[in-house]
């Protein structure tokens, strides 16, 4: 699991505030417990403080240095958070009674100390559903400069003995944008190649994938994969990206040579960008329960600062490799 040991390490070492907004779960307790011990990031758990410590008694722990406890009702914060609320939604219609309100919403409170300052990223979702936690993000923390659309990936590891390759991946959009245009999957390609630098160091190898490769298929879902990719390619030329290529020609180095010649990626993607939600979704669920690989994710991208989602299944530990992608990310983004 070096891609895995990796992230967690470069995580350790950043020192984050990280706010989790659903701070009485088991889960999230039990993965907050573990990135503080592991010094992963600080983290600040939110919500009701009396229920936050009647989890920790629950599951046998102390909250240690590096959890600080914070209670919308009675944060210090509260009047400064209400005003940026009010600032943020005025236009909206939002009064300033509605901000003393929302503020006490804990995915709204942990947004809104992010967008403060005062912390750098937060996670939600173990409870809250993914329509939540992304209009919330919109809302409060807002998208970069110059990138209206928020999208989402997986990061794939491959990591075991039966894995022909080995290493970490990216699957976009596997979680969010239903049926992207050109533009739009132009743009979910750049941001991948971007978060895949961030997350790993390495060198993002771009496939945008078809059913069809170089023109094998006529149909206008390819014109669309060739579209984007013309778009892409033209707002980074020195990106390593290709398309339209089915997956084996992506993947494969054999197939790659035959279908695909002359191919700037030579069979080795580690980022595939899908035509849609449909095929992402499918595929990077068939990888983790069929291939055995882990997948961590939905990660946003596209946020000003990180704010990411978690499945409603997952672990503590899927919690925790959260927490340090989360990290990874706001080191990118200072």
């Amino acid at each position: 699991m070096k891609p895995l040991e990796t992230l967690l390490s470069h995580a350790a070492r950043s020192h984050h505030r990280i706010m989790l907004s659903e701070g009485t779960a088991l889960r999230v307790v039990q993965a907050a417990y573990d990135a503080a011990t592991q010094g992963i990031a600080r983290i600040g758990l939110v919500g009701n403080r009396d229920g936050i410590e009647n989890t920790f008694r629950t599951l046998g722990l102390d909250v240690v240095d590096g959890i600080t406890l914070h209670d919308p009702a009675k944060s210090t914060h509260l009047p400064e958070l209400t005003a940026l609320y009010h600032d943020l939604r005025q236009h909206k219609g939002v009064t300033r009674a509605d901000a003393e309100t929302a503020v006490l919403n804990p995915h709204v409170f942990a947004a809104l100390m992010v967008k403060a300052g005062h912390a750098d990223g937060t996670v939600g979702g173990a409870v809250a559903t993914t329509a939540e936690i992304v209009r919330t993000a919109i809302q409060i923390i807002g998208t970069k400069p110059g990138n209206p659309l928020v999208s989402s990936f997986f990061l794939m590891l491959f990591c075991e003995v039966h894995h022909a390759r080995k290493g970490a991946m990216i699957f976009a959009d596997s979680g969010l944008v239903v049926d992207p245009t050109a533009e739009e999957m132009a743009q979910i390609a750049l941001s991948s190649a971007d978060s895949f630098i961030t997350l790993t160091g390495e060198v993002p190898r771009v496939a945008m994938l078809s059913f069809s490769t170089r023109g094998s298929s006529e149909h206008h879902s390819v014109s669309k994969v060739v579209t984007a990719t013309g778009i892409a390619k033209n707002r980074a030329p020195d990106l390593l990206i290709d398309g339209e290529l089915q997956f084996d020609a992506a993947f494969v180095p054999d197939v790659a040579a035959r279908k695909a010649q002359g191919s700037p990626l030579e069979g080795s993607a580690n980022v595939f960008i899908f035509p849609n939600l449909e095929s992402g979704n499918i595929a990077y669920k068939i990888a983790q329960r069929v291939g055995g690989a882990t997948a961590i994710g939905p990660v946003l991208q596209g946020l000003s600062k990180p704010a990411n989602d978690l499945s409603r299944g997952c672990t503590a530990e899927d919690i925790l490799h959260m927490i340090a992608v989360t990290a990874a990310q706001a080191s990118a983004a200072t």
